[in-house]
């Protein structure tokens, strides 16, 4: 087998931005993983003593022959790209030839491999600067296993100046949750001073994976989808280089600074693959799981966190953050991954046009169709009661049509019909009956859901006569009304005369409350929200049918039905599965006389 590691030329070293940067526990085990995942394993297993300054990573990739064993380690030596031009369709985690050679000047490097296919195994062990000092044939499974010791062994104030033990752990922790969000087929076993810390079991999707690494996030409160989307105009995707990986694809790469590139898929789409909290049901108190992965590696990308956290906005409680992992596969010569020695800072080309495909696809998992309906059921009794109980009978409540699709990959809503309104419960709640079992709908927020989108949508200031006087308004709500757009004049000592107002408003024998309410603050947003609060049908008032159905009709149309721009969910919903569970549908009978 011939070696396929060779040095960069002077010019394509320029080029890159400088070194790897090995400053900690958890930098050198990000390195290692990323190697592996090149190498394309499906299986790594992480052992730490911290203590001892020794960290050794094991998989079962496509592993090095000798030649390449003896040559990983000098500077700038990768098989993953060869001229200026690869920079610009890289595939792969690891690319600059960096990360074993850094090692080599900070710590005692050794690497066992055994190529799929090999009879024979290699033990190389590095002196400073990557200068092979022993080699010797060893027995190994194929694959590879890279044991760093004494790390900054020569450099004490580094040591020094590094952060606790523990906290150096929770680093490692939190490097390798990020990457196996990203690589959800991967079997991860993490060791800590030769016991087990912690296992990350494979997973179809990164969904799927989440609650293991969120335990109290459960997989009903998740909405995943994913989306294949047309990419920008001005992409080169018909060209030799323009490759593309899958998010859940397991990176079939070589090892990084090791092997030869795969072969990757040359398509006119990219692949963006979305995990949501639904945000009536889980929410975080600050944005550290607002999260974006870019072609396998998390990224830092403040313009896309910004934009998903404004397509949450009015959705989540006050002081609230939305539980959201978006992973996007585009072609790599709409990146460049030069802007930061780690690779966690990028520039991403036409990010305007990323920016509205995000939204949408936030949009789509937000929204309430017969594609993504969930039942949910809150953690009470009642809900434990009806997980406790027996599986679904053979009876099916209120069937849909046999010819038609419940599945059918239409639109993101459903059709306004639904849900049928059955009754009115304390003249606050709707009962509505669904293909699927029933749900009870709170009237006042989802009314209040439809005319905030509506204001939204369409801000509507109308002339009012008489004008609306107000007393004693300061100068700060004089200003405040003013910035909404109300046309506001004085009309007599400590008297001010509004002359305009918001539609909603019109009809309403509290308008002059309601513009007072307005006057104390807030961007037209929460001018938007005050309105529709205060216009929204009241908890108390009954409903006849057509006008419940009225408005679960305009609710259903609504762009995020779940809560309501407070925060607050709108609906509980009890599958026909449940009901049959904790009715015992499915006992005979007679066993359940004792006979």
């Amino acid at each position: 087998m011939a070696s396929t590691i060779q040095a960069l030329p002077t010019e394509v070293v320029y080029l890159i931005t400088a070194g790897e940067v090995i400053d900690s526990l958890a930098s050198v085990v990000r390195e290692l993983v990323e190697n592996s995942l090149d190498a394309g394993a499906t299986r790594i297993v992480v052992s730490l003593w911290p203590q001892q300054w020794r960290i050794r990573v094991a998989d079962n990739g496509c592993g090095m022959n000798l030649d390449d064993l003896q040559q990983a380690a000098t500077a700038h030596s990768t098989s993953k790209i060869r001229s200026s031009a690869d920079l610009w369709k890289i595939n792969s985690l690891g690319f600059r030839g960096e990360a074993l050679h850094s090692l080599t000047t900070l710590a005692e490097l050794e690497i066992l491999s055994r190529p799929l296919g090999g009879n024979l195994g290699w033990q190389i062990i590095y002196g400073n600067g990557g200068k092979v000092v022993k080699v010797e044939a060893t027995a190994i499974a194929p694959g590879t296993v890279v044991t760093v010791s004494h790390l900054f062994g020569n450099c004490s104030s580094r040591r020094q100046g590094l952060p606790t033990t523990a906290q150096q752990m929770k680093a490692v922790q939190a490097t390798i949750h990020q990457i196996a969000l990203c690589h959800p087929r991967v079997t991860w076993q993490i060791w800590q001073n030769d016991r087990q810390w912690f296992t990350i079991c494979p997973a179809a999707t990164t969904g799927q994976l989440l609650p293991q690494i969120l335990p109290q996030v459960r997989q009903g409160d998740l909405q995943e989808i994913k989306l294949e989307i047309p990419n920008p105009l001005n992409s080169e995707l018909l060209t030799p280089h323009s490759l593309l990986l899958t998010p859940h694809s397991p990176l079939p790469t070589p090892h990084s600074e090791l092997l030869t590139p795969h072969s990757a898929l040359i398509t006119q789409h990219s692949a963006l693959n979305l995990v949501v909290g639904l945000p009536d049901r889980c929410h975080r108190h600050r944005p550290d799981w607002v999260r974006v992965a870019i072609n396998g590696r998390m990224v830092k990308t403040p313009e896309l966190e910004q934009t998903i956290l404004s397509a949450f906005h009015r959705t989540l409680p006050r002081d609230r953050y939305p539980i959201c992992f978006l992973h996007l596969a585009i072609s790599p010569d709409q990146i460049n991954w030069n802007r930061n020695p780690a690779k966690t800072e990028i520039y991403l080309n036409e990010i305007i046009y990323w920016q509205e495909q995000i939204t949408q696809a936030i949009n789509q998992a937000l929204s309430i169709s017969s594609n993504n309906l969930k039942e949910a059921v809150h953690t009470t009794r009642v809900s434990k009661l009806l997980k406790a109980a027996e599986a679904k009978g053979s009876y099916n409540f209120n069937s849909p049509n046999p010819n038609e699709n419940p599945k059918t990959p239409n639109s993101s809503l459903p059709t306004p019909n639904s849900l049928k309104a059955v009754a009115q419960v304390s003249n606050t709640y709707i009962v509505a009956e669904h293909s699927g079992g029933m749900w009870l709908v709170e009237q006042h927020i989802a009314h209040e859901r439809v005319l905030y989108e509506r204001l939204c949508d369409d801000w509507q200031l109308l002339p009012v006569e008489p004008p609306i006087i107000l007393y004693q308004l300061s100068p700060a709500q004089v200003l405040q009304l003013q910035r909404i757009g109300l046309e506001i004049e004085p009309f007599g000592e400590q008297l001010w005369a509004v002359r305009n107002i918001p539609a909603p408003l019109q009809q309403r024998d509290d308008c002059a409350e309601a513009i007072l309410e307005l006057s104390w603050g807030g961007d037209l947003q929460t001018a938007q929200v005050a309105v529709a609060c205060r216009s929204a049908i009241r908890n108390g008032t009954p409903m006849n049918q057509q006008e419940m159905q009225t408005l679960l009709d305009n609710w259903q149309r609504t762009r995020n039905p779940r809560t309501c721009p407070h925060g607050r969910p709108i609906y509980l919903s009890l599958e026909e599965s449940a009901l049959a569970r904790f009715f015992r549908r499915n006992w005979v009978i007679g066993k359940s006389h004792g006979i």
